[in-house]
């Protein structure tokens, strides 16, 4: 078998987390990613048939039955992924019946898969009811994305529509706008719920106070999303106490997205 570390998966996982801690994005241990993998180019690096250890999800993840993820290590710093993947990361399997991961690498400390599990799981069931192409799953806690959440209404549409103003792109990047959760306790089953219903209708939703998830179908996709919002919020943070004297009008918005052929949100727009 080739050497797991050579693994195109596990090489985007060390550059993309290294990416996100180098931004700010996830200090210390916060921020989570899952990345579902194809089972045929799992099996050219690992024997998915000969599982390390079982792990328990807390959650019943039987429509994800036998699909293999990639995910970040519960405790564990971004900033470590690169240097020691094997530590930081692991490869998992959700059992026949849904309530357990079956390890197939990584977590070489003994650790496990992050605390939010079961949230990244529900996201992706309601992601792959919309988009099966949908395989990746990001949490993180941007600055500026942050920031903006204690001066900014929390309120879809508006918080939408204020970043879609920011950037001439952002209505292009993510015409389906953003979701917006109150603040929730994290690393419950509840927030995962709630997550999930809004990934029904949003790749992006944001926690209250918290920070953002982020799905798409690849690691540059989901990255590249979150990073559009941050983008987007840093202008305003910059902006929102200085005199407005220009602006995207809702008018020059249409005209974008329909010259872009996407699928906006029509409501977010005061047309």
């Amino acid at each position: 078998m080739k050497d797991i570390l050579t693994a195109p998966f596990v090489e985007e996982m060390r550059r993309t987390t290294a990416n996100m801690y180098r931004l700010g994005w996830d200090e210390r241990n916060g921020g989570n990613i899952s990345y579902m993998l194809e089972e045929a180019e799992v099996r050219e690096y690992l024997n998915i048939d000969a599982p390390l250890r079982t792990i328990p999800t807390g959650f019943n993840a039987q429509p994800l039955a036998g699909k293999i993820f990639i995910v970040t290590g519960t405790g564990k710093y971004f900033k470590n992924v690169d240097p020691d993947p094997e530590t930081n990361l692991g490869i998992i399997k959700i059992s026949a019946d849904g309530s357990a991961a079956e390890l197939l690498w990584g977590y070489k400390d003994g650790g496990k898969f992050t605390s939010e599990l079961p949230a990244h799981l529900m996201s992706h069931m309601a992601r792959l009811s919309v988009d099966p192409e949908n395989r990746v799953v990001i949490h993180s806690h941007p600055t500026n994305t942050l920031a903006m959440n204690y001066v900014h209404e929390l309120d879809e549409k508006k918080l939408t529509h204020t970043l879609w103003e920011m950037c001439t792109e952002c209505i292009v990047v993510f015409p389906d706008g953003v979701g917006v959760l109150p603040w929730m306790l994290c690393g419950t089953n509840e927030i995962g719920e709630a997550t999930a219903e809004k990934m029904k209708e949003f790749r992006l939703v944001i926690w209250g106070m918290h920070g953002i998830y982020g799905a798409g179908k690849n690691l540059d996709e989901t990255f590249g999303l979150i990073e559009t919002v941050e983008k987007a919020a840093q202008i305003y943070m910059l902006t929102a106490h200085l005199p407005r004297i220009n602006t995207i009008k809702d008018e020059e918005m249409k005209v974008l997205a329909e010259a872009f052929g996407v699928e906006y949100r029509k409501d977010f727009l005061n047309l």
